[in-house]
């Protein structure tokens, strides 16, 4: 039940940091977001955080 929370959080913090990313570069339009170059530099971050996050819930503790 974690392990699920943790991936929803993860893509729904990567489809977010997308979505930023590409306003902030002018694609999608009808925000005060489009065009600054605030949400061209947050929405990677953020999309990254969201693919480590999946990237290590999915993948688990490593066994030694």
């Amino acid at each position: 039940m974690k392990k699920a929370v943790f991936v929803a959080l993860g893509i729904l913090l990567t489809v977010v940091g997308v979505v930023w990313a590409l306003q902030g570069l002018g694609y999608i339009g009808g925000s005060s977001m489009t065009g600054s170059s605030l949400w061209a530099i947050v929405g990677p971050i953020v999309a990254a955080f969201g693919v480590s996050l999946i990237y290590v819930t999915v993948r688990g503790p490593q066994k030694r």
